[in-house]
């Protein structure tokens, strides 16, 4: 799952949204570098991805990409739900979509010591509506692109929006079917996520 995704399945208090996005930029044992309450929302993270890689349904839309695209199909699927999410938020949620972003920016702009990654990207989160903008899907296009470049071999990512645009109708329907059970499993997850990180 990507940024949006862990933020609406991780808990709407703000260290619960902020430890949903620390869980992308914060790696390795958590030993009290953060406060107990965002570290308890890394694990959550930590503990939807790992349900997620193992799940038979992301097994089953990964093998939908081609052979050679395989080593980041994991990639590409979760930015393709984070745009199903967007687009059908009001299957998922209560509260409109623009008020969720509104209320993640804020507290992402009112919270010193960022991560040193999440703290560079923040602005630009905010200023160009990252979250929110998932709901159309040529905004995946430019996503790609910024992935590609991140790459020690940009040339992997070469043709991924394409094929993303082919697998549009199969990944939607593994998306309408998966992303209730993740809800389900997130919901289930115990309220503070104790032992090791």
């Amino acid at each position: 799952m990507n940024y949006l995704a862990h933020l609406h399945l991780g808990g709407d208090r703000p260290a619960q949204l902020l430890g949903s996005l620390y869980g992308d930029f914060v790696k390795g044992p958590l030993v009290g570098q953060w406060p107990a309450d965002i570290e308890a929302a890394i694990r959550v993270h930590r503990r939807i991805d790992a349900f997620t890689d193992s799940h038979p349904l992301i097994h089953i839309a990964k093998a939908r990409f081609p052979q050679a695209r395989r080593r980041l199909s994991g990639v590409l699927l979760d930015v393709f739900f984070d745009h199903c999410l967007a687009r059908d938020w009001t299957r998922f949620s209560n509260e409109p979509l623009e008020h969720f972003t509104r209320r993640v920016y804020g507290v992402l702009g009112h919270t010193p010591g960022l991560p040193e990654r999440l703290a560079r990207i923040a602005p630009r989160m905010a200023a160009q509506d990252w979250l929110g903008s998932y709901r159309e899907f040529e905004v995946l296009q430019d996503v790609v692109s910024g992935m590609s470049r991140r790459l020690s071999r940009p040339d992997l990512l070469d043709g991924a929006w394409r094929e993303l645009e082919g697998l549009y109708q199969p990944l939607s329907e593994d998306f309408r079917e998966f992303y209730p059970q993740l809800q389900i499993f997130a919901r289930e997850l115990p309220e503070s996520m104790g032992g090791p990180g």
